[in-house]
């Protein structure tokens, strides 16, 4: 991985059942935030790792604010848990898929954005300082999106692998030092 490179949250998700009855979740796991007029979902957060889970009414897990695999397996298997311990069966081999990953690096250098803007190509570049005050990099493969900020932060959002946010970030690197920027 780059040198720098910070996995902000890993977004994941799993199937550990056809249907779950959440009001009765909801009951069973007063630990679990549960407000059906905003959100139809349950919401168990952790402390250790800082992260939550949305338990879905179709039997779907989606974890949250982790940082790496371990963590996202953890909570799971923690949710997976509580929903057996409140009378729930689970399908065996539930596999947990990487949803969304977003990572970070900082330059520690400032950068121009509207010299990187005019010397990448603009078909996937957005660049409207007065709406927002980064640059948006649109990258088609792997399917992801950098964020580049005057302050020299950089954060790629979109990818399913830790080795993509680093290939893509270091990808980024090497156009800004051949466009004169770093």
């Amino acid at each position: 991985m780059t040198t720098g490179v910070v996995i902000e949250n890993i977004v994941a998700s799993t199937k550990v059942s056809e249907v779950l009855d959440i009001e009765f979740l909801a009951d069973k796991i007063p630990e679990a935030s549960y407000n059906p007029d905003e959100f139809k979902g349950l919401t168990l957060k952790f402390e250790k790792p800082k992260s939550a889970v949305l338990i879905l009414f179709n039997g779907k897990l989606v974890c949250t604010g982790a940082k790496n695999m371990d963590e996202v397996k953890d909570v799971i298997k923690k949710t997976v848990k509580k929903i057996k311990d409140a009378g729930f069966e689970i399908k065996k081999n539930y596999k947990v898929e990487i949803d969304n990953i977003v990572a970070s690096v900082d330059l520690k250098k400032e950068i121009q954005l509207s010299s990187v803007s005019k010397g990448l190509l603009l078909k996937h570049v957005v660049y409207e300082p007065e709406e927002f005050p980064g640059l948006i990099y649109k990258i088609e493969e792997p399917d992801a999106v950098l964020l580049l900020f005057s302050s020299g932060k950089i954060v790629c959002t979109g990818v399913k692998k830790v080795e993509d946010a680093s290939n893509v970030i270091n990808m980024m690197k090497e156009k800004l030092t051949s466009l004169g920027v770093l």
